[in-house]
C-alpha cells in the first residue's frame, strides 16, 4: 500500500527537474546512455553526500540493501561501482555545474530579504577561495606544487542567506584575481575581498560599472593622502582618508580616488587598512562589512566538514568538478528546504536527520519538526552553524 513518498524522493522534489532536463539536453548528456540517465547519476551522487557515503562502494551496498525502494527514489536503473565510475568519468561536469547555478538562484530569491547584520538596501557579496588539496599521484591533472595537487574552489558569496551567487572550480595554480574577469559586476553592490584579489585595473573595471568594492590594502601600498576625514578613536576608526595611487602602473589602472579606512578590532587589537571606491557609506559600515567577509569562510569550513569535497569518488577532473558541483547543489537545496518549510533547526541538524531517514514515507514538513529546535539531543556548539539568526 502506498502511504506516501520516501524522504529522499520528497527531497527531491524541490529542484527544478524541467530546467535539469533542458541542461542535459543542451550538452547531449544521455547521448548513447540506455540506463543510467542523468539524472539517475545525480540522484545517486546527492544521495552520497545526504548519508555521508566515502566511497562508490558504500554507495553500491546502501541502495542495494533497499533495490526495491529504487524506483520511489526516482532512480530508473541498477546501481553498481562500475556504472556509477563509468558516469564520474564520462558525464560533461558542466551540466551539474549549470544545474548547480540555477539552484543557486533558487536559494538567492528565497533568502533575497535576510537580514545579515548590516541594515543596507545594497546587494553585498563576499569573494574568496579555498584550498582543495590533492594526491599528485592520482591526480595529476591537478598539480599544484612539486608534490602536491588541488583544486581551488573561487566563491562569490551573497550574505543574505549566504547562499553562493557564483562559484568557479579551476587547479591550484590559477591565481585569485583572474576570477575578477569572469565577474559581471551589479551596479550598486558591494564586492568585500581580502588583498589577494587587489589588480587596480580589475578593480577600475567594477568602479567603471557602478559597482563598490571594498578590500584590505597591501602593506606596501604607495599613496598619496589628499583630505583626512575626522573620526572617533574610540569607535575604532584610525583614519579615514582620500588617496591617490603613487605607483604609475597602479595610478594608470586605477586613475580615479580611493577611500582609505584604518579600523582597529577591539578585541584582537589588530589593525585592517581597508580601500574602497564608495565615499558615502560610514567608515564604521565600511568596516562592518569587511567583517561580514568572515562568512564565505564559515561557508568553505562547513562544506568541507559536513558534505564529502575532501575525499573523491573518482580521480579524474570530470569525477572531481562533478562531485564538487553536485555537493554545492545539495547544500543549497538543503538551505532552499530550510527556507521553504519556514523550519528553524540548523543545517547541520536537517542534514542529520535527513541522513538517518531516506526511506522513510514521514512527510517532510513533519519529519523536520518533530523535535522542538533546542530540546532534545544535546547539541554540540562546536559545530558550525551558518543558518542561525
Amino acid at each position: 500500500m502506498n502511504v506516501g513518498k520516501l524522504v529522499f524522493a520528497q527531497l527531491m522534489d524541490h529542484l527544478p527537474w524541467k530546467s535539469f532536463g533542458r541542461i542535459v539536453q543542451h550538452y547531449d548528456g544521455n547521448h548513447r546512455v540506455r540506463h543510467f540517465s542523468c539524472a539517475d547519476h545525480f540522484r545517486c551522487m546527492a544521495f552520497a553526500q545526504l548519508t555521508f557515503r566515502e566511497s562508490l562502494r558504500d554507495i553500491e551496498a546502501c541502495l542495494r540493501a533497499q533495490q526495491t525502494k529504487l524506483y520511489h527514489l526516482g532512480i530508473h536503473a541498477r546501481v553498481s561501482r562500475t556504472t556509477l565510475a563509468d558516469a564520474n568519468e564520462a558525464r560533461d561536469w558542466r551540466i551539474y555545474a549549470d544545474f548547480a547555478q540555477r539552484v543557486m538562484a533558487i536559494g538567492r530569491r528565497l533568502y533575497a530579504d535576510e537580514p545579515f547584520g548590516l541594515e543596507l538596501q545594497h546587494t553585498v557579496y563576499a569573494l574568496d577561495a579555498t584550498l582543495i588539496r590533492l594526491c599528485l599521484s592520482m591526480f595529476p591533472w591537478a598539480a599544484y606544487r612539486q608534490t602536491t595537487a588541488a583544486v581551488k574552489m573561487h566563491t562569490l558569496m551573497d550574505l543574505r542567506g549566504s547562499i553562493p551567487a557564483f562559484i568557479h572550480v579551476s587547479d591550484g595554480l590559477l591565481h585569485e584575481m583572474n576570477v575578477l574577469d569572469q565577474l559581471v559586476p551589479e551596479a550598486g553592490s558591494f564586492y568585500v575581498m581580502d588583498r589577494g584579489y587587489i589588480d587596480f585595473t580589475r578593480l577600475h573595471r567594477f568602479h567603471q560599472a557602478g559597482a563598490f568594492f571594498v578590500i584590505r590594502a597591501r602593506a606596501n601600498l604607495n599613496f598619496k593622502r589628499r583630505y583626512s576625514a575626522r573620526v572617533d578613536r574610540t569607535t575604532g576608526l584610525v583614519c579615514d582618508q582620500t588617496i591617490t595611487l603613487n605607483v604609475y602602473r597602479s595610478r594608470e589602472g586605477f586613475p580615479e580616488r580611493l577611500r582609505r579606512i584604518k579600523v582597529r578590532d577591539a578585541q584582537s587589537g589588530k589593525v585592517i587598512v581597508l580601500l574602497t571606491n564608495n565615499f558615502t557609506l560610514p567608515a564604521l559600515t565600511i568596516g562592518e562589512l569587511y567583517r561580514c567577509r568572515w562568512q564565505v569562510e564559515l561557508f568553505f569550513k562547513w562544506i568541507k566538514q559536513h558534505l564529502r569535497i575532501k575525499a573523491f569518488f573518482g580521480t579524474s577532473e570530470q569525477a572531481v568538478k562533478t562531485q564538487i558541483w553536485i555537493a554545492v547543489s545539495v547544500y543549497v537545496l538543503v538551505a532552499i528546504v530550510k527556507k521553504r518549510l519556514r523550519l528553524n533547526a540548523s543545517l547541520y541538524e536537517l542534514l542529520q536527520i535527513l541522513s538517518l531517514t531516506m526511506f522513510e514515507r514521514i512527510p517532510l514538513d513533519q519529519l523536520l519538526t518533530l523535535t522542538p529546535h533546542g530540546q532534545g539531543a544535546s547539541r554540540n556548539d562546536n559545530q558550525l552553524n551558518l543558518f542561525e539568526f
